[in-house]
C-alpha cells in the first residue's frame, strides 16, 4: 500500500491543485478584467457561478463516462478539454463570451473530483480510503495559498507583447493542464490488474483484496434488499 500511495497520491494532488487554480484564478482577473472589458459587478458575479452550473449537470455523465472508458483515459479528456477552456478564457470579449467559457469550463471539469474519488476506490481498501481522500483534498487549500502570489506575478505581466496580465495568467496557468492531461495518458494505471510497476504477487494481492471487498459490498446490498423486500 505503501507503494501504491506513494506512485498515486502525490500525482493526482497535483491535478487537483492545477485543477483548483484554474477553477479560481477569474477572482484574481476579475478587477483588470472587468475594467478593460467593461464587465460590471452583476455581470462577473454571474459569471463565475455558470461555472458551477456546468459543474452541476455534467457531473453524472461525466462519472458514467469515466467507468465506461477507464479513468486514464477520461480524466486526461476531462484534464485537456478544462485547460483549452481555461487558455481561452484570456480572449473574452465581453459578457457573452464570459458566460459561454464559464459554463463550458464547469462542464468541462465536471466528474474530475468524483472520478478522482472513485478511482481511489479502485486502488485502496475501505480502511484506507478515508486517509488517502484527506491528503488528496489537501491540494485545494495549497492551491490557494501557493496560487495566489503567482496569480499575482502573472498579472504583473500587463503590457507584455501587448496583451493584458490576466490575460497571460489563464494562459499560462493553463499550460500545465494540458501538459499533465498527456502525461495521465502514460502514468496512470486504470486498474491494479493492469498495473506492471507492481509485482505479480501485489497485483494479485491488491486485485483479489478489491475484489473480495466489492463482492461483500454487493452481498450486503443484496441482502439488505431482500430483508426491506
Amino acid at each position: 500500500m505503501s507503494k501504491i500511495s506513494w506512485r498515486i497520491i502525490p500525482f493526482i494532488m497535483l491535478l487537483y491543485f492545477i485543477a483548483f487554480l484554474d477553477r479560481v484564478n477569474v477572482g484574481f482577473a476579475a478587477i483588470h478584467m472587468n475594467e478593460d472589458l467593461g464587465l460590471s459587478p452583476a455581470i462577473f458575479g454571474f459569471g463565475a457561478g455558470l461555472f458551477f452550473i456546468g459543474y452541476f449537470l455534467f457531473e453524472v455523465p461525466s462519472n458514467l463516462a469515466l467507468e465506461r472508458f477507464g479513468a486514464r483515459i477520461w480524466i486526461a479528456r476531462v484534464m485537456l478539454t478544462w485547460g483549452l477552456i481555461s487558455g481561452a478564457m484570456a480572449f473574452v470579449q465581453g459578457p457573452t463570451s464570459f458566460y459561454i467559457l464559464r459554463f463550458l469550463l464547469g462542464a468541462a471539469e465536471a466528474g474530475f473530483f468524483p472520478g478522482i474519488i472513485l478511482y481511489l476506490s479502485y486502488w485502496f481498501p475501505a480502511k484506507s480510503r478515508a486517509q488517502v481522500t484527506a491528503l488528496f483534498m489537501a491540494a485545494a487549500p495549497i492551491s490557494v495559498a501557493l496560487g495566489s502570489p503567482i496569480s499575482g506575478a502573472l498579472l504583473e505581466m500587463e503590457g507584455l507583447m501587448g496583451w493584458h496580465g490576466w490575460q497571460w495568467m489563464f494562459v499560462l496557468e493553463a499550460a500545465p493542464a494540458l501538459i499533465l492531461g498527456v502525461v495521465v495518458l502514460f502514468y496512470l494505471t486504470d486498474r491494479p490488474e493492469k498495473a506492471k510497476w507492481l509485482a505479480a504477487d501485489e497485483r494479485a494481492w491488491l486485485a483479489s483484496t478489491m475484489n473480495a471487498e466489492r463482492a461483500a459490498k454487493d452481498k450486503a446490498g443484496a441482502s439488505h434488499s431482500i430483508l426491506k423486500g
